[in-house]
C-alpha cells in the first residue's frame, strides 16, 4: 500500500508540474509573439526584452522544472568570479538543498570583500568558520533584534512620512523616498554619516553592484566601486574617530560596537569599520529596489492595489506587508542566488532529477523558480496574502540570509505606506511611470495620485 501511495504521489506531482509547464509554454509563446509584432527596437532587442521580463522568467522556469529541473553546462555565465561552468537548480526542494549545504556550495565574494575593506573579509564572504561565528555574534549584539520595533521602524516611518509629504501628488519613488529612508537608517541607526545623503546612496549602490550584480567583471564598474570603497572607509573611520573624541555614548550600532571593544579587544576600529561597510552595502540598494519592485507589481494588479491601499489607510502595516511581499514574489530583488561547488557532489540524490555538480561549477539556485514551484507552493500563480512566510525566499536562505532581512521585512511597509494610502494611486504617463532599468537598481519610477 505504501508503495502504491508513493507511486500515486509521484505521478500526481509530475502531472501537476507538467500542467504548469504547458500553461506557461502557451503564455510565453503569446507574450513573445506580441513583443515581436508590436514591440520597439530590433528583432533581437524585442526578443530579449520579452524573455527577460519577470513574468517570462517565471514561465521559462516552469517549463524547465518539468523537463530539466537541474542541469549543467560547460559555459561560464558568471565570469567575475572563478569557476569552470554553470549549473541550474530550479525545484524548490533542490534550491533549498543548495543553500543549506554550505560546506559543498560556497559563497564566492571573499576576493571582492577584501578589496572593498582594504584587507579583511566580511562575514558575508565567509564559510561557517570560527571567524564567521565570532563576527556575526558581535554584530548581533550591536544590531539587536528588538531594535526593529523600538528604533528602526519608528525611524523609517517618520522619515517616510516627512519625505513623501513633500511630494503629495507626484513622487519619484526611488529618488524622493525609497533610497532616502534607508540612507537615514545608515546615518541615524548604524551611526555612519556621510557628508551628503547622496554620497552614502552612491557608495552603497556601486559596491552592491560590483559585489553581486556585475557578473561579467566590467572594469568600469570595478573602478567606480573601489573608489566608493575608499570613500566609505574614510567616512566610517571619521565617524569612529569623532565618536571616540566626543565621548558620546549614543545608543546606535556604532556606539554599541565601540562598547563591545572593552570585552573583545580583537574587535578593533578596523574590524568595526569592516563590519559596518558590509551592513551599509546591504541596506540601501536592497531596501529601495525591493520597495520599488513590489510597488510596481501592485500597480499591475488593481484588486491587490486596492487591498494594499485599504491596509495603508488603516495603518495595518502587517497586512500591508503581506501585500508587498506577495508582490515582491513576482519580481524579487534577485531571481537567482549563486554559489560555487567546493567539490564534486550530487544534488537531489535518489531521485530521477539527481544531477552531479562538478567541483568549481557556479550553481545558480533560482529562488524565483522555487517560489513558483507548484510542488511546494499552493496555487503559485495566484496573488494571495495568506501564504506562510516560509513560502518566500526574498533575501537569501540559510546561513547567508541577508543579515538585515528582519529589518527589510519591517521597514518596507513603513516606507511605502504614505504613498499607498493615497487615493487613486497610478503610474505617471509614459516612460516616467515605468521603472528606469538603465542600471540594475531603480533610479526613477514616478507615481501620481489625486
Amino acid at each position: 500500500m505504501t508503495l502504491l501511495k508513493n507511486i500515486f504521489a509521484a505521478l500526481r506531482a509530475y502531472a501537476l508540474t507538467l500542467l504548469d509547464a504547458v500553461v506557461a509554454l502557451f503564455s510565453l509563446i503569446a507574450t513573445t509573439a506580441r513583443a515581436l509584432v508590436a514591440g520597439k527596437g530590433t528583432l533581437k532587442e524585442r526578443l530579449i526584452g520579452a524573455l527577460t521580463r519577470p513574468s517570462s522568467l517565471i514561465e521559462i522556469f516552469a517549463i524547465f522544472r518539468a523537463v530539466l529541473p537541474n542541469f549543467v553546462i560547460g559555459k561560464q555565465l558568471i565570469t567575475s568570479y572563478e569557476n569552470n561552468g554553470t549549473a541550474f537548480v530550479l525545484r524548490a526542494t533542490d534550491v533549498i538543498e543548495v543553500l543549506d549545504r554550505e560546506e559543498d556550495f560556497a559563497v564566492v565574494y571573499e576576493p571582492k570583500m577584501r578589496a572593498i575593506t582594504g584587507g579583511a573579509n566580511f562575514f558575508l564572504g565567509m564559510q561557517n568558520t570560527a571567524q564567521y561565528q565570532h563576527d556575526t555574534s558581535l554584530m548581533k549584539l550591536a544590531m539587536r533584534r528588538d531594535d526593529v520595533e523600538a528604533l528602526v521602524t519608528p525611524l523609517a516611518r517618520a522619515r517616510a512620512e516627512a519625505y513623501a509629504s513633500a511630494f503629495p501628488k507626484r513622487i519619484d519613488v526611488p529618488q524622493e523616498l525609497t533610497l532616502r529612508v534607508p540612507a537615514a537608517i545608515v546615518s541615524d541607526y548604524f551611526g555612519v554619516s556621510a557628508q551628503a545623503e547622496t554620497d552614502a546612496i552612491q557608495w552603497a549602490t556601486s559596491l552592491f553592484w560590483w559585489l553581486f550584480v556585475d557578473l561579467k567583471g566590467e572594469p568600469a564598474i570595478e573602478t567606480k566601486a573601489l573608489m566608493a570603497a575608499a570613500d566609505l572607509r574614510a567616512a566610517i573611520d571619521a565617524a569612529i574617530e569623532a565618536r571616540k573624541a566626543s565621548g558620546d555614548k549614543k545608543d546606535d550600532v556604532l556606539g554599541r560596537a565601540l562598547e563591545l571593544q572593552k570585552g573583545a579587544p580583537e574587535f578593533d576600529d578596523i574590524a568595526i569599520r569592516d563590519n559596518l561597510i558590509g551592513l551599509v552595502i546591504g541596506a540601501i540598494p536592497t531596501i529601495s529596489k525591493a520597495s520599488v519592485q513590489a510597488l510596481d507589481q501592485l500597480l499591475d494588479r488593481p484588486e491587490a492595489l486596492a487591498g494594499a491601499h485599504a491596509a495603508a489607510v488603516a495603518g495595518d502595516e502587517a497586512l500591508l506587508g503581506a501585500y508587498l511581499f506577495e508582490a515582491l514574489r513576482f519580481n524579487p530583488v534577485n531571481p537567482v542566488i549563486y554559489r560555487r561547488a567546493n567539490r564534486s557532489t550530487v544534488i537531489a540524490a535518489n531521485t530521477f532529477r539527481a544531477r552531479k555538480i562538478p567541483e568549481g561549477a557556479m550553481v545558480l539556485a533560482s529562488n524565483l523558480s522555487a517560489m513558483f514551484d507548484p510542488l511546494q507552493i499552493d496555487k503559485p500563480n495566484e496573488f494571495r496574502v495568506d501564504r506562510p512566510w516560509g513560502n518566500y525566499i526574498l533575501w537569501g536562505y540559510g546561513m547567508h540570509t541577508c543579515f538585515g532581512a528582519y529589518i527589510n521585512r519591517a521597514v518596507i511597509p513603513a516606507i511605502l505606506r504614505p504613498v499607498l494610502a493615497r487615493p487613486n494611486l497610478r503610474r505617471a504617463a509614459g516612460a516616467a511611470g515605468q521603472i528606469d532599468v538603465s542600471t540594475p537598481f531603480p533610479q526613477h519610477f514616478v507615481v501620481e495620485s489625486d
